[in-house]
């Protein structure tokens, strides 16, 4: 599928306007839907030092998902410890001293940790697996060098589903190119020209306090120098986050009052280290980077234009760097609106569906401004009693692991109607947790998550009890057969069976009782080139031979007894908990999800093409390009 030129017009389905976290995460859905995309980045090549290092352990479950978590592990720096450093309390004291230790995360939160890499080696490996997906198609990328000087949007076409209603005018050494586009992205960052041009603006404030950063290699004897920390003194305040590769560390320094970003220099920063870490020595081999800022958290007055240009990351939201979340949040922006737009393309999903990226992302970003502004406040006043910044650090865990957002009522989260007791453990508009079980083909034990790709596939996870228990297998091949008329209803034509919608089986019986020919045909189809039997998505509950005991059950709170299905988005996000025994409630879901296949003739040839596509790469016929 090739970039339409017509005129001096240059066309494509989606431009991107910015590479970086999240229009490479965007990108990197749509290579996979191959779908026609670019990416217009003013840079003239790939990111090569970016600012932002703070990895969450949900950004690390979502790496895990598009099969990059090993590189991000094997590379970063892991944040297992902090420490708390303040005044030693005396009225002539001699300087800072250690007043607590915690962990970083608390026990069961994730099975991914904490991490610290650099922004550009985290941008680099999304921006390679979606160049690895692109395999070298023209019509999908990065072009670089290309500054973007304003958007319009015609709004009498965009009612049209197939209208190319967007314009973008774009120039490059000097020549300027006029590109059309059914949708855009603004991931063009704080300073957006995308927003600009929609005439949006940023709503929030600024403070005083003034802030330094500088990535450092320190020359010192304060002993947690390689742990992640905080120093409150008399003399300011220092956030300390050490960086991969063992000798490289940051430092965020609060500046004496007074102090104006624009006058800062090297020095002072060094200066001010230098008088908060007393009574220990701190001196600087090297200075990697530097630079000094005025915390302000804004939010964008809105997300979109007409649901046709919608904005991401920093051009919809800003606020302090300290608390690790920025590179976090934008590029789940991109994972987001990524398989959704993928999804109205080709459509499987009505172009309603794109509503919800707003409804949910905004929420996040106001969430995000408003746990940035207390945390900031924290981080630089003096606490009331000793402690009181400690408790709060231990008490907004979850949220700094990423793990609080929660995504309301709409057509592809059922919080109404799902019965939530089932799975007690578990949210409806909240990330799938983890938890070990063992898969049933190879006894291999493994992360459930781990099971649930981003690929492109909503999945219904059914936790069925006991197989051998005659009641809860007969309950089981009812929802099997009702499962088998709904994957068939939605599953385009000429697809396998599962490429749309992939049921997942979790059972609570004993491992070496089970026999494969118990399992309904749905949970283990004949697919792929080879047309052979997946035998990948049957998982058993149950003590494994060197892993112990997943309990996986008690972990997302199902009784065996009662059993439980989840509804499971592309993105991880759970959509529905209902019982095995609703089967008009689960169709119903999932037929205002969808559009139901034989609706329109152009979804046919689209899939055909990713179809053909798939098959000349020598890969499994699926919805996805893997």
């Amino acid at each position: 599928m090739l970039i339409d030129k017509v005129g001096m017009v240059r066309r494509t389905e989606v431009l991107v306007c910015g590479s970086g976290s999240a229009g490479v995460f965007a990108g990197t859905w749509l290579a996979r839907y191959n779908i026609p995309f670019i990416i217009l980045e003013q840079r003239p090549g790939p990111m090569e030092i970016g600012q932002a290092d703070g990895v969450q352990c949900r950004t690390v479950e979502i790496y895990e998902s598009f099969g990059l978590s090993e590189e991000v592990l094997r590379e970063a720096y892991h944040i297992l410890e902090v420490c708390f450093w303040g005044d030693d309390g005396e009225e002539n004291g001699k300087g800072i001293e250690r007043k607590s230790r915690t962990m970083d995360t608390e026990n069961g939160l994730s099975h991914m940790p904490h991490v610290i890499l650099n922004q550009a080696r985290m941008n680099g490996l999304m921006l390679g697996e979606m160049e690895r997906l692109s395999r070298g198609r023209e019509g999908q990328g990065v072009e670089y060098g290309w500054v973007v000087k304003s958007v319009e949007v015609d709004e009498g076409k965009t009612k049209d589903p197939g209208a190319y209603c967007c314009k973008v005018v774009a120039e490059k050494d000097g020549e300027e190119e006029v590109w059309e586009a059914k949708y855009v992205l603004g991931c063009d960052g704080a300073h957006s020209t995308v927003r600009r041009s929609l005439g949006y603006t940023m709503r929030g404030d600024t403070t005083d306090t003034i802030w330094g950063v500088m990535d450092i290699y320190p020359l010192t004897n304060f002993p947690d120098i390689r742990r992640k920390c905080t120093i409150h003194s008399q003399s300011g305040n220092i956030l300390i986050i050490p960086r991969e590769g063992g000798s490289l560390t940051r430092f965020y320094i609060q500046l004496p009052v007074g102090s104006r970003a624009k006058d800062v220099k090297l020095t002072d920063l060094q200066s001010s280290a230098k008088k908060i870490f007393h009574p220990y020595t701190m001196d600087f081999a090297d200075t990697y980077w530097w630079s000094a800022y005025s915390i302000g958290q804004r939010l964008a007055t809105e997300y979109h234009k007409d649901y046709r240009v919608f904005l991401t990351g920093d051009a919809c939201h800003t606020h302090s760097p300290k608390a690790g979340q920025g590179m976090n949040v934008s590029l789940q922006d991109g994972y987001n609106i990524g398989w959704k737009l993928a999804s109205v393309l080709l459509h499987i999903a009505p172009p309603s569906l794109l509503r919800t990226y707003v409804v949910e992302r905004s929420k996040t970003a106001a969430d995000l401004i408003a746990f940035d502004r207390e945390f900031a406040h924290k981080f630089s006043t003096k606490e009331e009693k000793e402690g009181d910044f400690v408790h709060f650090f231990v008490k907004s865990g979850r949220y700094t692991a990423g793990f609080t957002a929660q995504y309301e009522d709409s057509e592809i989260t059922d919080v109404g109607t799902s019965t939530q007791e089932l799975a007690s453990a578990c949210t409806v508009g909240m990330r799938f947790p983890s938890a070990q079980v063992i898969r049933f083909c190879d006894c291999k034990a493994m992360q459930l998550q781990r099971v649930l790709q981003s690929n492109g596939k909503w999945r219904v996870v059914v936790f069925a009890g006991d197989i051998r228990t005659w009641s809860h297998k007969q309950r089981l091949e009812k929802l099997a057969s009702s499962l088998d008329s709904l994957v068939q209803r939605f599953t385009p034509s000429g697809e396998d069976i599962d490429s749309l919608i992939e049921p997942i089986l979790v059972l609570r019986s004993r491992f070496l009782e089970t026999e494969q020919a118990e399992i309904p045909d749905i949970f283990w189809p004949v697919t792929g080139k080879w047309r052979m039997r997946d035998l990948h998505k049957v998982y058993i509950d149950d003590k494994h031979y060197n892993s112990g005991h997943g309990y996986a059950y008690e972990k997302y709170g199902v009784d065996p007894q009662a059993g439980a299905v989840m509804i499971v988005r592309p993105d991880q996000y759970i959509s529905k908990v209902t019982a095995l025994e609703d089967l008009d409630g689960i169709t119903r879901f999932f037929a205002r999800c969808f559009i139901e296949r034989g609706n329109t003739d152009e979804v046919h040839d689209r899939v055909g093409s990713i179809r053909s596509a798939a098959h000349n790469e020598g890969v499994a016929s699926i919805l996805p390009v893997r």
